[in-house]
């Protein structure tokens, strides 16, 4: 016999996992405002450079369109580096938080 038999007094497989006496945390493990800053952000690397392209080829530069693709890859960065700056700064204020102790106010 190549199988094995279970005893009636051990536990199968299924009965040795432990249930948790606890309710389990199903929130998302990034906060909300974190995806909207994303989202946002998102957005305005693909219509800031556009736009800016678009609006400046024949206004601004009179068709020079190197001129036009210059300024949107140097909108695209400023828009990259404020990300940069953004998320830093909100980096910085969670780890502030963390340091604070704990007040009436906050509870």
């Amino acid at each position: 016999m190549a199988t094995r038999r279970i005893i009636s007094t051990e536990k199968t497989i299924l009965e040795k996992d432990d249930h948790p006496t606890e309710k389990s945390n199903i929130s998302p493990v990034v906060p909300r405002h974190v995806i909207f800053k994303l989202l946002g952000f998102t957005l305005a690397m693909i219509v800031v450079p556009i736009g800016s392209y678009f609006l400046t080829v024949n206004s601004v530069f009179k068709g020079n369109s190197s001129y036009a693709g210059g300024l949107a890859a140097l909108l695209a960065n400023v828009v990259l580096v404020a990300y940069v700056v953004v998320a830093m700064k909100e980096d910085q204020s969670e780890q502030e938080a963390a340091l604070r102790p704990e007040t009436k106010k906050d509870r």
